[in-house]
């Protein structure tokens, strides 16, 4: 069941998604974005209110540019609970004219709703959900995945790592669908670096906030790197943890296959610094990155944008522009012929820089390795990154013809 409709009705009203015309006021039916997050769950500060932000920044750019076309947002928590979360998609959809869904961080969750939309003829855009099969074998055509996902994330990360020595891996995973896709995309990263997986053990999710005896299989089982097949708040424990009982200090190395710069900061960077991470945005980056931080910024407690952040406003401009070529009425009636002129156009904007849609719905753009600065590197509050390679577009998502989607022609 969907969660309380004050609570919903709450979450879509009062967080102030800016101010529409006198002509956009007059349509009844704007063009809406649910943004369907993690407001209080382990994934909040990667997604949550940063990503309500995200959305706004572009939908305020937007309706500045062309005052004729009304949008809004409306924003739920979906509490973690698959069944919360299509819930209120199932409601946004049916009964709240929403259009498109973005975020989803629960990839329990998306799979569903990109079945979902693909019924009713609406989109989808997972910005947060990260499992690489919603453009494998669980592609669709009406459903995009931006920013990243279990493939781009631990790639480069991993294969550094066992270059580095650390060619042995056990794995602590989330046990749902997120966590089983981004440990089997490491270890096949590890294998094919001639690496050997270990072990692994799986933990329940999202219940779990002690990771003690999983943490003392890992180190029993000699293995020089543990990888965390998790993610968010499961990731800044694990980190704590392990240092706690001196993992580190005893040699092994423990890698955040999906860590991102609010998981750094949660742990800080006395116990992160020398972590090796891939992201797709990092907001010191370049000039247009900070010129969004910039922006974010003060909206956010002066909390700097994550990837999903940057993803949220990079998905919604992109949308947004498709919805002006291809005009309202016909962009209200079908989220497909939606899609469609999004993958005709390349994507660019300040965050990202320049991409493209594949047809099997991934967004492909340069991703970047980073490694954590120590605090005596750190220059100020959120300098946290060392850039120590960037990989290309062409390299840095799966292989299109690799991911099983069959959108995709042999």
């Amino acid at each position: 069941m969907p969660p309380p409709i004050s609570r919903r009705t709450a979450l879509g009203a009062g967080l102030g998604f800016g101010a529409l015309t006198a002509a956009a006021k007059a349509q009844t039916k704007p063009i809406r974005i649910g943004v369907l997050t993690d407001l209080t769950g382990a994934y909040s500060a990667n997604t949550g209110q940063g990503s309500i932000v995200g959305a706004q920044l572009a939908v305020e750019e937007f309706t500045r540019a062309n005052p004729d076309i009304p949008v809004d947002v409306v924003a739920a928590d979906s509490l973690s609970k698959p069944d919360a979360a299509m819930g209120i998609a199932g409601t946004w959809i049916d009964t709240q004219g929403v259009d498109v869904i973005t975020d989803g961080p629960l990839s329990s969750a998306a799979f569903p709703t990109s079945d979902l939309v693909r019924r009713k003829d609406k989109i989808a855009i997972f910005t947060g959900g990260a499992s690489s099969d919603l453009t494998g074998t669980r592609c669709g055509p009406n459903h995009l995945h931006w920013a990243y996902d279990t493939w781009s994330m631990p790639h480069a990360a991993v294969d550094a790592t066992v270059k580095d020595g650390s060619d042995t891996w056990f794995f602590i995973t989330s046990d749902y669908a997120f966590g089983h896709q981004l440990q089997k995309d490491a270890s096949d990263f590890v294998v094919a670096a001639n690496g050997k997986v270990l072990g692994y053990a799986l933990v329940p999710f999202p219940s779990t906030t002690d990771f003690a005896s999983f943490l003392v299989q890992a180190k029993a089982s000699g293995a020089k790197a543990i990888g965390l097949a998790n993610s968010g708040g499961d990731t800044v424990n694990c980190i704590k943890q392990a240092a706690e009982f001196g993992i580190q200090q005893g040699g092994q190395k423990v890698v955040g296959l999906l860590m991102r710069i609010h998981d750094v900061h949660g742990v800080g960077l006395s116990d992160a610094q020398g972590v090796l991470l891939t992201e797709p945005f990092y907001w010191d980056l370049n000039d247009g990155t900070r010129a969004f931080a910039k922006r974010f910024i003060p909206r956010m407690n002066r909390s700097v944008p994550g990837s999903v952040h940057a993803g949220q406003y990079s998905a919604v401009t992109h949308y947004l522009k498709a919805v002006r070529q291809v005009g309202y009425d016909k962009a209200k009636a079908s989220g497909r012929t939606v899609i469609e002129a999004m993958k005709a156009m390349p994507t660019h904007d300040i965050v990202f820089g320049d991409g493209m849609i594949r047809p099997d719905g991934r967004v492909i753009h340069n991703m970047y390795l980073f490694e954590v600065k120590t605090p005596e590197q750190s220059t100020g509050p959120w300098d946290y990154y060392r850039l120590k390679q960037t990989v290309p577009a062409a390299q840095a998502f799966r292989p299109i013809d690799q991911g099983g989607c069959p959108m995709v022609r042999a």
